[in-house]
C-alpha cells in the first residue's frame, strides 16, 4: 500500500535529516508538510489531518501542564547563573576531597542535585565540565574516571525529579494512556500525570545514584591512585557545607515534595521553584541587571526550542497518522510474535539507537505518541513505562560512539584530554544503567512500589 510507503519514508527522511544536522522542529515541520503535499496532489492523503493542527497548537496553548516547562527552565538557569552549583561543588570537595575518592563523590552529590534542578542533560554535563574536571585532573585523577563520572552524573537530569523530559514524557504517557483505554473500549479512562512519574523515578534515581557511588568507592579501593585526594586540600567548616547545600537541596525538597505529597502540581511547585531560585539567587547578591537580562533571554530561548519543536512534532505526528503509519506499526508489532515483552524490547533498542541521533524532546514528541499507546493497549502499567524509556534515553545518550553527553563534554574539555578516554570512561556507567534497566524489567516493583503506597 503505497500510504504505508510514504508514512515510512517520511519517518526515515526525518531522521535523515536531521543526522545532517537541519533544524529539528523545521525538519518535522517541513518534511511533513512536503510529504503531505505530495499525498494531497496523488491523491493517497487527506488534508483534514493537516488541518487539524491548529486544534493541537490551541491545546497545547491551553495545557497547564506544559507551563511547568518554562518555569523549571528558568528554575535551573537562575541556579547555573547565580553560581550555586559551583558553590556546591567547592564546599562538597573541601568536605570529601581528603579521602580517596572524595572528590569523585563530591561530584556525583552534587551533579544529582544540579540534574534534579536543571533536569538538561546539557546544561548539567557542560557545567561540571567547567567546574569539576580541572579539579579532579590537577588532583591525578584517572582522565577516564573523571570524564566518566561527569557524563554519567549529567544524564541523571533525565530520570531524578523535578526533570523537564519527565515533564514532557508525562504529558505523551497521559494522552497516550487515554487513547489506548478509549481502543480497547474504555470508555470511563483512568489519568496518569506528570506527578505519577515523578514518584515513580524517584527510586530508580536514588539507585542509580548509588550505584555509581558504591562503583567509585570500588574503584578506590582496587585502585587508589585513580581518584587521590588533592594534595592542597583543606578541610572546610561544616557551617560552609551546610551553608551551601541546605539551600537548592530545601529548595528541590519544596518543589518536590509538593509534588508527591499531592499538595501542589507540577506547574503550581514550578512556579514555586522558579520565585525561590530567584529569591535564593538575590540572596547571593547574584542578581545584576545583566544576569537577570541573561537568565530571561536563556530560559526564553529554550523555551521557545521546545515548543517550536512539539508543534513540528505535533504536524509529523498527523501526517504519520494520516499515512496509516499507526497502523502499520501496530501490524508490524502483532506479527512479531512472542508476545508484549518482545514488542517493547524492539521499541527500547529502536530508542536507544535513535537515541544517537535525535534528543529526548524529539524522541518524546514523535516516537513515544506513536508507540506508547500500542504498548500500553498491550498491558503495561503507564508510569512503569515512562520511567523505562527515559532511563533508556538516559544510557542511550550516555553510549559511545555518538552519545549527546560525550559530545557536551567533548566541547568543553581540555585538549589534554582524549576522545578515547571520555569514550572508554563511560563504559563501566553504561553497564551500570543496563543493569538498572534491567532490574527495573524484571522487578517493576521498584518503579510501581511507591505510587502505589501514596495512592497513585
Amino acid at each position: 500500500m503505497i500510504e504505508g510507503e510514504l508514512a515510512l519514508a517520511l519517518f526515515a527522511s526525518v531522521c535523515v535529516l536531521l543526522l545532517f544536522g537541519f533544524p529539528v522542529a523545521l525538519t518535522l515541520g517541513g518534511t511533513a508538510l512536503l510529504f503531505a503535499s505530495f499525498g494531497v496532489i496523488a491523491g493517497h492523503f487527506d488534508a483534514s489531518f493537516v488541518a487539524a493542527l491548529s486544534g493541537r497548537i490551541f491545546g497545547t496553548i491551553t495545557n497547564e501542564t506544559l507551563v511547568a516547562v518554562p518555569l523549571f527552565i528558568l528554575m535551573g538557569v537562575t541556579l547555573e547563573r547565580a553560581k550555586i552549583a559551583e558553590e556546591l561543588l567547592t564546599a562538597m570537595a573541601n568536605a570529601l576531597g581528603n579521602r580517596t575518592g572524595g572528590l569523585g563523590m563530591a561530584v556525583i552529590i552534587v551533579g544529582a542535585l544540579l540534574a534534579a534542578s536543571t533536569g538538561i542533560v546539557g546544561a548539567t554535563v557542560v557545567t561540571m565540565g567547567v567546574l569539576a574536571l580541572p579539579s579532579m585532573l590537577r588532583a591525578g585523577y584517572d582522565p577516564k574516571l573523571a570524564t566518566g563520572l561527569i557524563c554519567a552524573t549529567g544524564t541523571l537530569g533525565q530520570i531524578i525529579p523535578p526533570s523537564i523530559a519527565l515533564v514532557l514524557l508525562g504529558d505523551i504517557m497521559s494522552t497516550a494512556y487515554q487513547q489506548a483505554q478509549l481502543q480497547s473500549g474504555i470508555i470511563n479512562t483512568q489519568t496518569v500525570s506528570v506527578g505519577d512519574l515523578f514518584v515513580g523515578s524517584l527510586v530508580p534515581g536514588i539507585v542509580l545514584v548509588s550505584l555509581y557511588l558504591s562503583y567509585l568507592l570500588f574503584v578506590g579501593w582496587r585502585n587508589p591512585a585513580s581518584c587521590p585526594p588533592p594534595e592542597d586540600t583543606a578541610a572546610a567548616a561544616d557551617t560552609s557545607v551546610i551553608g551551601a547545600i541546605i539551600p537548592p537541596l530545601a529548595l528541590i525538597t519544596i518543589v518536590l515534595g509538593s509534588i508527591i505529597l499531592g499538595a501542589a502540581t507540577p506547574t503550581e511547585a514550578a512556579g514555586v521553584g522558579a520565585v525561590g531560585a530567584m529569591i535564593l539567587a538575590a540572596y547571593k547578591s547574584a542578581l545584576s541587571p545583566t544576569v537577570i537580562k541573561e537568565i530571561a533571554r536563556s530560559t526564553m530561548e529554550t523555551t521557545s526550542m521546545v515548543f517550536l519543536i512539539l508543534i513540528g512534532a505535533a504536524l509529523f505526528s498527523l501526517v504519520f497518522r494520516g499515512f496509516g503509519g499507526d497502523e502499520i506499526i501496530e501490524a508490524f508489532f502483532e506479527s512479531l510474535g512472542g508476545g508484549p515483552h518482545v514488542a517493547l524490547l524492539i521499541v527500547m533498542l529502536v530508542m536507544f539507537l535513535l537515541g544517537f541521533i535525535l534528543d529526548f524532546i524529539e524522541i518524546t514528541f514523535v516516537v513515544v505518541p506513536i508507540v506508547a499507546p500500542i504498548l500500553l493497549s498491550m498491558g503495561f502499567d503507564p508510569v512503569w513505562l515512562g520511567v523505562m524509556i527515559a532511563v533508556n534515553l538516559q544510557t542511550s545518550f550516555l553510549t559511545p560512539p555518538f552519545g549527546f553527553a560525550l559530545f557536551y563534554l567533548r566541547g568543553v574539555a581540555d585538549e589534554s584530554v582524549a576522545t578515547s578516554d571520555i569514550y572508554r570512561g563511560v563504559i563501566p556507567f553504561v553497564l551500570l544503567q543496563l543493569a538498572l534497566l534491567a532490574a527495573l524489567w524484571l522487578v517493576p516493583d521498584i518503579v510501581t512500589w511507591l505510587p502505589s503506597m501514596m495512592g497513585r
